[in-house]
Order: C-alpha cells, then sequence, then structure tokens
C-alpha cells in the first residue's frame, strides 16, 4: 500500500508520466493528466481510445510504469516522486474527462523518494519500496 505521505503527494500533483509497450516491442512514454483515488490510477483525455497507449494495452500488453515526480527544491537539490510498475485494463466510467474510455492502473509494486523523509547519502536513491496487492 501507499503511505499516507504517498497518498498526500500523488493527489496533490497534476502531471504523470505513462510508458507502455508495443505489440512489436516498442516502448512509448508520454506525459499525462491523471487521477488517483487512493487504490488506482485513471488515465483518460481527447477520444483516447484511439491514443498509443490504449491501442498497446488493448492489442495485449497490460505491463505499464507510471512515473509522478517534481522538484520540492532546486537549491539544495531536492527531487521527490513514485515510481508505479501495474497493470493496464481499460474500463468505462465518469472520470475528470468526462464520461467515456478511461485506463485504470492497478499498482503492483512502488518506489518513492523525496517524500517520507529527503533522500541522505549512503541510503540510496529509493527510500520506500512497497509491493502492492491485486
Amino acid at each position: 500500500m501507499f503511505t499516507e505521505k504517498e497518498v498526500a503527494y500523488l493527489k496533490s500533483q497534476p502531471l504523470a508520466r505513462v510508458a507502455t509497450v508495443s505489440p512489436d516491442g516498442q516502448p512509448d512514454a508520454v506525459p499525462l493528466g491523471f487521477e488517483f483515488d487512493g487504490q488506482h490510477f485513471y488515465l483518460g483525455g481527447r477520444n483516447p481510445s484511439k491514443t498509443r497507449k490504449h491501442l498497446n494495452v488493448r492489442a495485449g500488453n497490460p505491463k505499464v510504469a507510471l512515473i509522478v515526480d517534481d522538484l520540492e527544491s532546486v537549491n539544495p537539490w531536492r527531487p521527490r516522486g513514485i515510481r508505479i510498475y501495474g497493470t493496464g485494463e481499460l474500463v468505462e466510467r465518469e472520470g475528470r474527462f468526462g464520461p467515456g474510455e478511461y485506463m485504470r492502473i492497478t499498482p503492483v509494486t512502488s518506489w518513492s523518494w523525496g517524500i517520507e523523509s529527503p533522500p541522505s547519502p549512503g541510503r540510496g536513491f529509493y527510500v520506500h519500496k512497497a509491493v502492492h496487492e491485486k
């Protein structure tokens, strides 16, 4: 599960990057807005069923990676964020972009940095790893 601080961070951020994989193995990454309900991430937009990310999942590869990150400070340098590996599925719902098809991402594993506490020398970049139950 995500910690309380991670949930608060995710709900405060307007932008993420998602990566999917095409049937021929080509990775594709795009920035986009997202919704987070505390358990799943939802990606929508204008006519999302024609986007590469939806086509890749529809073609049979549900593996996705999602990154939500920002810079808390540039002086001193303080990056923070969460990297999520998960599964994507296409669902119909009423969401931020109105009714329609959305990609729902169910987290499988996540890593965060700079959210629970600032990164410190010797601890490595990731300070929190979680394995999420399906």
